[in-house]
């Protein structure tokens, strides 16, 4: 013989239903990466700010930088921003052809972005100035090249978000994932104006 417990009635024992926006919690979770981010960022920040003097009689900022490269560099990037908030105003509008082609514009500057700095990291080792060369040429190699892996999977997810919109459209998941890309990738270009005003013009001042 089984027995059914019941509660008591009361406030105690009803739960009341809560009710989320749907992808509020993909929105926080993005935001905490985000930080988790930051903190990596100023990690590596710091320890270019404490080596970045250190030579080992070896070549220095002046040595190795080419200042108008890198401001080409930086061109890219600032208007892979620009195209990238022109891809999000045409999704705004539900125009799934201005969102895509928007996009593809923002890849190729991405791309143009990373190519540069593989030429600038390969030229570097070619001159013998490689990351095991000072501790200011390890922090260099570091935090720039911890940018530019970013970069690098931001383009990979701008892809998959690209077939993800050609497939299915301008849904509300998709939506939700391009504001997401877009916090990342503007939040990639403030990163590299520190790298470039902390880095480069600093090191050649």
């Amino acid at each position: 013989m089984s027995t059914v417990s019941q509660h008591p009635p009361g406030d105690f024992w009803e739960v009341e239903p809560h009710h989320h926006h749907e992808g509020a919690s993909t929105g926080i979770g993005f935001w905490v990466y985000l930080m988790s981010d930051c903190l990596m960022f100023a990690v590596l920040f710091a320890v270019f700010g404490v080596l970045g003097s250190s030579y080992a009689a070896g070549p220095g900022p002046k040595d190795l930088f080419d200042l108008e490269l890198v401001a080409l560099n930086t061109a890219f990037l600032l208007l892979s921003s620009i195209t990238y908030g022109f891809a999000m105003l045409a999704m705004v509008k539900g125009r799934k052809g201005g969102t895509l082609g928007w996009l593809g514009v923002t890849l190729v500057f991405g791309l143009a972005f990373l190519a540069v700095e593989l030429y600038e990291f390969h030229h570097l080792i070619h001159l013998g100035a490689g990351p095991q060369r000072s501790a200011f040429l390890s922090a260099f190699f570091a935090l720039v090249g911890t940018h530019g892996l970013h970069v690098a999977f931001g383009c990979l997810w701008l892809v998959t978000l690209m077939i993800q919109v050609g497939q299915r459209g301008l849904i509300d998941a998709n939506r939700r994932r391009l504001s997401c890309l877009s916090m990342f990738w503007h939040f990639l270009d403030v990163i590299w104006i520190g790298v470039f005003t902390f880095v480069y013009l600093l090191g050649m001042i």
